[in-house]
């Protein structure tokens, strides 16, 4: 798939997704919100910046902690989001700026902080991004990544890839733990601090939030279904006649740049 094919899924998915995505109970959570906000240690001179923003959620919970915060993103609707909750909570202290995450429009050391949710999944080289928000951040900055991860055992790993691929055709693939850890390493960070929540819902919430294609809603109940009963998927999944309850597996990797953490660290 070439990059100028998938940055269009990713623009047709999240166009949709706007208002449905940014305004879920599980997005929106305040607690996984505080504990990113805990995770990057901000001070009040620090400037942020989070990667892949969305509709700003991210950006708005560090405002209040931060000299100031900017969102980047690709897609204008999810930018117009992100705008419309800023002015709703009173806040100023941002800037939403519209471009490509995998080249930075920023000089190298430009933040203290800098952190993406939700994003590694759907990038085909996410040590690439990883490495753009290692370069943008200022030497003993922090660098957050917070994802959902996948199951160890590479079969259930590609059964739940398959099943959010079905769900979200901009999907890429969900990396382990191991691998979203090794990430770090791959572009010059130390070992991140790791600490871990769960996204908890039921499916067909899920569902009303996402824009799969005709017919593949369905495949999708079925093979959640199938899991609460065998595990397929390798995340915990609990069925009471039709209603499916899902627990997504988060991750939130934090690291300090050190002087050494470069462009030009091999991946």
């Amino acid at each position: 798939m070439s990059d100028t094919t998938h940055q269009e899924r990713i623009l047709d998915q999240f166009t949709r997704q706007a208002t449905p995505f940014s305004t879920a109970n599980t997005i929106t959570d305040a607690n996984a919100l505080r504990m990113i906000v805990e995770s990057a240690a901000p001070r009040p001179g620090d400037t942020l910046l989070d990667v892949a923003c969305g509709g700003g959620l991210v950006v708005c919970a560090f405002a209040p902690h931060v000299k100031h915060a900017t969102g980047i993103d690709m897609t204008p609707a999810m930018l117009d989001r992100a705008r419309q909750l800023a002015a709703e909570k009173g806040i100023a202290n941002v800037t939403w700026d519209r471009g490509d995450v995998g080249r930075l429009p920023y000089a190298d050391g430009s933040f203290d902080i800098v952190v993406t949710r939700f994003s590694m999944h759907h990038f085909l080289a996410p040590a690439d991004v990883l490495r753009e928000m290692v370069r943008v951040c200022a030497p003993g900055g922090r660098v957050v990544v917070i994802d959902m991860y996948a199951s160890d055992d590479p079969a259930k790993a590609a059964e739940w890839n398959r099943a959010e691929k079905l769900r979200d055709p901009s999907h890429v693939r969900c990396l382990t733990l191991p691998e979203l850890k090794a990430l770090f390493g791959s572009v010059g960070l130390p070992a991140p601090h790791a600490i871990f929540y769960e996204l908890r819902d039921e499916i067909r919430n899920l569902l009303a939030r996402s824009f799969p294609n005709p017919g593949d809603d369905v495949k999708i109940i079925a093979m959640f279904a199938a899991s609460s009963e065998d595990d397929r998927l390798g995340i915990p999944v609990r069925r009471e006649g039709e209603r499916i309850e899902y627990a997504y597996p988060i991750a939130i990797l934090a690291a300090e740049r050190g002087p050494r953490a470069t462009r030009d660290t091999p991946a």
